[in-house]
């Protein structure tokens, strides 16, 4: 099993005590890298670093009780300060403006023009190639049974993912003018409000109805047969629909909003990823038959090597500066089954999973789209 699965169940507290006991190594090493990056990019000292997490803890008590429990959980489970772990689901927030190259490509097609009838969602996760050996997929299942299947890396809460609901969402990092420190609600909890929502409408208030300093993308999704867009700024937002059964976005701004894009000019190849992934599409859209593997096949894309869809490593790059497609993920919300494939994805069968089987003792992961078989287009799982 290439992508580690940490499944848990109980409290949110309990929870997360798990998670920290089981990732403790990981976590100690995200730590480790996340505040050598605040330090060398931010300028943030230890005592900015824990004055800002606890600043961000408060922020995550107001948003939604049980990621403060989940945080508070994982931070004593793992033996690290609370603070810290708090900074590190900040991280967004205590990097913004330092110029690093976050990308992201997603994509969510509509029911209508997929094969099955079902509601796809899918990304490639873009950024720095160490954070690999400290991701792992994160299952939890609270006490009312709510279940919740997200990419995280170690010390973090969400990412991409699915939930029992129904419900999916992929993250594109944006950055703007507008962004500022503060105690807003930062990026990475607003990805874990929406995979802690069991409905569309909820959702949308766990990311525009409250108060950020950050500048993101929210693709969300669901099996309901809608997907919706929204790109979120301090005190502004903007909401983007499907064309044609495709929605798909990158790393600017597409709304019309009144602030200035601060990474359309530096995010690689940026103006044409999300365009790339519709053309990639469009033709099979139109014939109503998009099955995930014609998703997979557009994730795994080249144009302009290697700044492309599926990015690898720049060999004029510095290692501050190195940026890969870390993690491929795409999902089936009807069916709520995630498949994942580590860097290079191209080159990787992605493994897939099922969330009603993830909290199986004996849970195992059955490949599907090896890049050897047809290039990975057809698979019989699926």
């Amino acid at each position: 099993m290439d992508t580690p699965l940490i499944a848990v169940e109980g409290t949110y507290e309990e929870m997360g005590a798990e998670v920290g006991h089981r990732t403790a190594d990981l976590v100690a090493r995200s730590v480790e890298t996340y505040l050598r990056r605040f330090r060398d990019k931010s300028g943030l000292s230890p005592a900015d670093v824990r004055r800002w997490g606890l600043t961000f803890l408060d922020v995550a008590r107001s948003y939604d009780a049980g990621i403060a429990a989940m945080l508070e959980g994982l931070a004593a489970g793992a033996g690290q300060p609370v603070e810290h772990i708090a900074a590190l689901n900040a991280r967004t927030e205590l990097l913004d403006g330092t110029g690093y190259d976050e990308g992201c490509t997603s994509v969510a097609v509509l029911p209508k023009y997929t094969r099955d009838g079902h509601t796809l969602l899918a990304q490639n996760w873009d950024w720095h190639p160490e954070q690999g050996a400290v991701t792992f997929l994160l299952a939890t299942r609270d006490t009312e049974g709510f279940a919740v299947l997200t990419l995280a890396e170690a010390g973090m809460l969400a990412k991409s993912g699915l939930n029992s609901a129904g419900l999916g969402v992929c993250a594109n990092r944006l950055q703007s003018d507008r962004d500022r420190a503060g105690a807003g609600v930062p990026y990475h909890f607003l990805l874990r409000g929406v995979l802690q929502s069991e409905r569309m409408s909820r959702a949308h208030r766990k990311v525009l109805d409250v108060p950020r300093v950050s500048s993101g993308n929210l693709l969300i999704a669901d099996a309901g047969g809608e997907a919706i867009d929204l790109e979120v700024a301090p005190d502004v937002f903007g909401a983007l629909l499907p064309r044609d059964g495709l929605l798909t976005h990158s790393n600017h701004f597409q709304a019309e909003l009144p602030l200035e894009d601060r990474k359309a000019a530096s995010s690689g190849l940026t103006l044409l990823r999300h365009e790339r992934v519709r053309h990639l599409l469009e033709d099979t859209a139109a014939d109503r038959a998009i099955g995930l593997e014609h998703v997979v096949a557009a994730l795994r894309d080249h144009y302009s090597f290697p700044d492309g869809v599926c990015r690898h490593l720049d060999p004029d790059a510095t290692p501050a500066e190195e940026c890969h497609t870390v993690y491929s993920v795409v999902m089936d919300l009807d069916a709520r089954e995630l498949a994942i494939a580590g860097a290079p994805p191209c080159a990787r069968p992605f493994e897939r999973w099922a969330l009603d089987e993830v909290f199986k003792p004996d849970a195992a992961p059955e490949l599907c789209f090896d890049p050897d078989t047809d290039g990975g287009r057809r698979s019989p799982a699926w």
